[in-house]
């Protein structure tokens, strides 16, 4: 069937309910209105009340709340509706969400998941369209994923609801709304396990969420000037997949990273640190990044100007020095 990302969402939820009684859902507006995306639309009818229901707007007590809840058998899957709106429930969910294994020795777990409607690209103004998720991959014990197709949404908000520990689920908002065909249930790969979307020889792009769609169209472009881009989706930021990762770049030999957040102490940032750390050797030039500008989240007429677009990437795709690379040959000492 052919089905958006929000609807793979939907299904995936419905599914974890209708197999879990413990599961349970809510948030603000995402019972009878079913979310401001629609993404919880009819679960509120289907499992009632007691099971997917509205908060007050107080998104701290959403997640205390949920808290509590796994703490004594549940498994929450709670919505903070948009992306900045989630910054009042930061303390919780740095100090105890995060912690509590840690801190009951592992006699405690919370499976739990936070739903964060994410980034930019719908014409939202401030504080509807932040990139948050170096703030949570920076904190240690939330596992931080966000899927780029609509078969990685279903499968991965299934693998995240029936995890033993916190997951940030970051869903990108101008994706909600992307199509595909697929099967449900469906099954893709792991949590802390990257995909190749495309093949490639030259460079690689590494990208995830709504930058993924951006690489891959830079791809695609860039094959008509007879350079092969590899496009990498990391589908999860904690736990993440070096291997896959740096496997790419000792193929290609050089590396851009695609992000829509700042750029400064960024994920991107982590990212480019740890393919230097493991492919020096390997690469003909430094890794590179496009990211949105260190500024905050601008209006909506000026968002275009803010988000990387194919025309950046492949800008910045031309700074690799392809010309003045050695001859590989020379590594292995074929040349003469």
């Amino acid at each position: 069937m052919t089905l958006t990302m929000g609807k793979a969402l939907n299904a995936a939820l419905r599914d974890a309910m209708r197999e879990d009684e413990s599961v349970v859902m809510f948030g603000e507006d995402v019972g009878a209105l079913g979310g401001v995306f629609r993404v919880t639309d009819g679960l509120a009818a289907e499992f009632g009340e007691d099971r997917c229901f509205d908060t007050p707007l107080a998104e701290a007590g959403i997640v205390g709340l949920a808290v509590g809840m796994a703490m004594n058998g549940f498994r929450p899957v709670v919505e903070m509706q948009f992306d900045a709106f989630a910054y009042p429930a930061f303390e919780q969910i740095a100090s105890h969400v995060a912690k509590m294994r840690n801190r009951t020795r592992g006699a405690v777990g919370l499976p739990m998941v936070i739903r964060v409607p994410y980034a930019g690209g719908i014409g939202g103004v401030e504080h509807h369209s932040d990139s948050s998720e170096a703030y949570y991959a920076h904190t240690p014990g939330l596992k931080v994923v966000t899927p780029a197709t609509v078969a990685d949404a279903y499968s991965l908000l299934r693998e995240a609801v029936a995890d033993p520990d916190p997951v940030v689920f970051m869903e990108a908002k101008k994706l909600y709304w992307a199509k595909d065909e697929v099967s449900l249930p469906v099954t893709t790969e792991p949590f802390g396990t990257a995909v190749v979307r495309r093949p490639g020889s030259d460079a690689t792009l590494v990208a995830y969420g709504p930058a993924v769609p951006v690489a891959l169209e830079a791809a695609a472009a860039a094959e008509a000037d007879g350079r092969s881009l590899e496009v990498v989706d990391l589908r999860t930021l904690v736990p993440f997949d070096d291997a896959t990762v740096a496997s790419s770049v000792r193929k290609t030999g050089r590396c851009v990273v695609v992000a829509e957040a700042t750029g400064f102490a960024s994920v991107s940032a982590e990212i480019a640190a740890r393919v230097q750390e493991r492919c020096f050797h390997s690469l003909w030039a430094p890794v590179l990044r496009v990211t949105g500008w260190d500024v905050p989240y601008p209006p909506p007429v000026l968002e275009k100007y803010h988000l990387p677009g194919v025309d950046r990437v492949l800008d910045t795709v031309d700074r690799l020095q392809f010309d003045d690379a050695p001859d590989p040959r020379f590594l292995t000492g074929a040349a003469g």
